[in-house]
């Protein structure tokens, strides 16, 4: 039933919409005096009523476009009355404090004035987040759901969004940005992803257009805000894969609070589950704290740190990957003595003020220091056989390499190790006069970074070294003749490089809320601006300034319908990171230019009821121009640069996402997203960009057994056309157009509620328990072959280049355990 009204929905919405009933709602937090959460409040509005949970949580329908009355009341607390008048849709939060002296009235009129709606912002609850499945479940695993976001490496939590890269997205944690590590180049080595989901709050997106208070990246803004706990509470999980502990704290007089979490990460479930038969032993953890202190009614302070040890040991042992056609089945088989021992220890702490000049004035004023260090290293001999494969039936050798084509081997070493210190310190400052409002920021930023680069690759074919195509050597034309030429690696990057980079950014907007006619209209206009300098060793100091102006304009129309217009864009800039200095030799460039590009997003936002739930329906159609691009090779996930402004590039496409309660009481939406970039470097054509993805269809939905509600299900689908598979090293990309299969994953969770606040527990030893749920997850439900890149191997006889797929995990079972105390 509910894969049919899916469907029906989607055809509904190809052919047109019909109106439908329209209403409000209201919800938020019941506090008493002691700011202590208030339960089995009655909350009533005509005949509707509802009661306040156990976390003083409630939720109520009312009427729209009319005068109605909310009334709270408790046995032991004094009655709350309160007035509103909302728009069609509109969700108002009002939190409110009860106490039992005397009895609280109060009215609010609400205009349909939801920033983030206004802003073209993607809101997600944390608790979706929590719930649905994945590899790497957290708050990238659903935004890889959304429509213009790209990744088809479910061991990875970097993504792509709408043409760009994985360094073009911004991420703020509490209005703080946080970083990634530098050296990762494989999706298996990550570890754990910054972002700890037991302590998030709030979760917002922006697939482009944004505002100019979000920094300076080409892509997106991930903008999470962490809980600021009222009581004490705790929350466990443990499964295959790991678990994670948060605990919340109180203090006494409500002055201090804080939220601890911890993690513990083991991908060898996954890991062991591809082709490469390992001795796999990583170790990833971290612990994370979001302290909060209530100095006085206007000044607030708050700390956010973090540390995080990911160790990687992976000793490869063997591979078999069968490729090409029925008619010629063809494998590549591999046998691999070495092993390669990484480690990532990184830092990050940072201080938050915030200050309370006047009902109209606030000021932020924000310190951080991120500090990681880095080491990649191993030692990798391959040896392999590419051959053809016996594919008849009746064989005693069917399924084995009947005939080699190409023997060889080759010898990887690395030596890498990166040292860097960023430190920022920032103040911004929020005035609110009549019906504007104006916002600015001024910040520095310090990064000191030691890098040193020793990285080479030997390769041996048919027992003949291979020499490198762009070093001049004698010619090689064994075994007909000897070779007297020096035996060099076919690649060989060393370098060392001392870099500090100082930078000055800035920011001011401007935004205000009028009407034309009937109409609402909201307005927002702002610049950026930042000057940097590149020095260090043997580097000749380099200082450049960007200037990016941006605007937003959103319309809701007067009609009967719940729809909201609006049109983004400007002039965006990248300014070069430490990566995109550095080009294909491991030496820094201080001369790469920031890439800038212009952003034109025209989108609509429709919500409205069917089947007497909410729905909303948010489509987009973009543009984006780039100039002064810096390409770059994508292998897995590491992005190595040119360090040259030698490109031009261009994306465009269309995002349609339609979310609502598909089952009532849950949230799930469909997603589809077409994207076509390309890319002209040194005027020589366009070709794709490595991530150029042309389709993309994302289910994410959640069901429960109607007679048995305690038992849930959870899906995550993800179908993405295939990427660009890359070309051999030396090539030229022009060459190489081929792509990767297509990318289709489903992961399914089920669910069974054994303790929560409608069905608390009898027993003494597990009345402690508010919730208590175990599950099952299977990941990559269907078992498919997807691949995140393609190793190039050498035919001896006739020379050609065999794109031969890395595949990625298989199908995998998970077992999981939450608790909440």
């Amino acid at each position: 039933m509910s894969i049919n009204k899916a469907i029906f929905v989607f055809f509904f919405f190809c052919f047109g919409a019909i109106a439908f009933a329209q209403s409000a709602k209201v919800k938020g937090i019941i506090l008493d005096k002691n700011n202590q959460a208030v339960d089995n409040v009655n909350v009533s509005c005509g005949g509707i009523g509802t009661r306040s949970n156990e976390n003083g949580f409630y939720s109520i329908i009312v009427p729209e476009n009319q005068k109605v009355v909310v009334v709270f009341s408790h046995v032991s607390l004094k009655k709350v009355t309160v007035t509103v008048t909302l728009k069609s849709n509109e969700e108002y939060e009002f939190n409110l404090v009860m106490n039992d002296q005397e009895e609280q009235m109060g009215e609010v009129v609400i205009m349909a004035n939801n920033k983030k709606r206004v802003q073209g912002i993607a809101i997600i609850e944390p608790e979706l987040i929590r719930k649905i499945p994945g590899a790497n479940a957290g708050v990238e695993n659903i935004l890889k759901s959304l429509p213009g976001v790209n990744s088809n490496n479910e061991l990875s939590t970097q993504y792509a969004v709408r043409g760009g890269n994985y360094d073009e997205n911004l991420v703020y944690v509490n209005e703080i940005e946080v970083y990634r590590p530098f050296l990762v180049h494989s999706g298996q080595q990550e570890g754990l992803s910054f972002t700890n989901t037991d302590l998030v709050q709030n979760v917002d997106f922006s697939a482009g257009g944004f505002q100019a208070k979000f920094g300076d990246k080409l892509s997106s803004v991930l903008d999470i805000t962490y809980i600021k706990p009222t009581k004490f509470g705790a929350v466990a999980e443990a499964s295959f894969l790991g678990g994670s502990l948060a605990v919340d704290a109180v203090s006494k007089n409500k002055k201090w609070s804080a939220i601890t979490g911890v993690r513990y990460r083991n991908n060898s479930l996954l890991v062991n589950s591809q082709e490469t038969q390992t001795n796999f032993r990583p170790a990833f953890a971290d612990i994370q704290t979001n302290i909060n202190f209530d100095a006085s009614t206007k000044w607030q302070w708050s700390f956010l740190g973090n540390i995080s040890q990911n160790k990687y040991q992976y000793q490869p042992l063997t591979r078999q990957t069968n490729f090409g056609t029925i008619d010629n089945p063809m494998a590549l088989l591999v046998f691999y003595e070495g092993q390669e021992k990484d480690k990532y220890d990184t830092y990050f702490g940072a201080i938050k003020s915030t200050y309370i000049a006047s009902k109209n004035t606030t000021y932020k004023f924000i310190a951080s220091v991120y500090h990681t260090q880095e080491q990649e290293h191993f030692d990798i001999f391959a040896q392999y056989r590419l051959g053809e494969v016996d594919a008849n039936i009746g064989s005693e050798t069917f399924g084995n390499v009947a005939f080699s084509r190409g023997i060889g081997s080759q010898l990887n070493h690395a030596r890498n190790d990166l040292d860097a210190l960023i430190a920022n310190a920032e103040i911004k400052g929020f005035h609110d006069w009549k019906k504007n409002q104006f916002e600015w920021g001024i910040k520095y930023t310090r990064e000191s970074i030691r890098d040193r680069v020793i990285e080479w690759e030997v390769i041996d074919s048919a027992g003949f070294s291979i020499n490198p195509p762009i070093v001049i050597l004698p010619k090689n034309d064994q075994p007909y003749s000897s070779y007297t030429g020096p035996l060099v690696p076919y690649q060989n990057v060393r370098a060392t490089n001392f870099v500090t980079i100082n930078r000055f950014s800035g920011y001011a907007q401007w935004s205000r809320k009028g009407n034309i006619g009937n109409n609402e209209i909201w307005l927002n206009v702002g610049v950026r601006s930042q000057n940097w300098e590149v020095a260090g060793d043997n580097i000749v100091s380099k200082t450049q300034f960007t200037f990016s102006p941006r605007a937003q304009i959103s319309v809701k129309p007067n009609w009967n319908k719940d729809m909201f217009f609006r049109l983004s864009g400007g002039l965006y800039h990248q300014p070069p990171s430490y990566r995109e200095l550095r080009d294909f030799e491991g030496v820094v460039q201080p001369d790469v230019k920031a890439q800038q590009s212009i952003h034109i997003v025209l989108s609509n936002d429709y919500s409205f009821k069917m089947w007497n739930r909410p729905f909303k329906m948010v489509s987009e159609l973009y543009y984006k121009s780039l100039t002064d691009v810096n390409p770059y090779t994508l292998d897995n996930v590491r992005i190595r640069y040119a360090a040259v402004n030698n490109a031009k590039a261009y994306a465009q496409g269309f995002d349609f996402r339609l979310n609502g309660e598909f089952v009532p009481g849950t949230e799930s939406w469909f997603s589809f997203g077409y994207l076509k970039t390309e890319e002209n470097s040194n005027n020589k054509g366009y070709i794709a960009r490595p991530t150029d993805q042309l389709l993309k269809f994302g289910l994410l939905f959640q069901d429960y057994m109607p007679n048995i509600p305690s038992v849930k299900l959870y899906l995550n689908l993800v179908y993405n056309t295939g990427l660009p598979g890359g070309s051999p090293s030396y090539a030229d990309p022009y060459l190489y157009q081929n792509r990767l299969k297509d990318y289709r994953r489903a992961d399914v969770g089920f669910s069974k509620v054994l303790i929560d606040s409608k069905n608390p527990s009898t027993k003494n030893w597990l009345k402690s328990f508010k919730e208590l749920a175990i599950g099952l997850e299977i990941f990559n439900l269907f078992d498919n072959q997807n691949a995140i890149t393609n190793t190039w191997v050498r035919d001896v006889y006739t020379k050609n280049q065999y794109a031969i797929p890395n595949y990625m995990t298989t199908r995998v079972f998970n077992v999981k355990l939450n608790a909440r105390f």
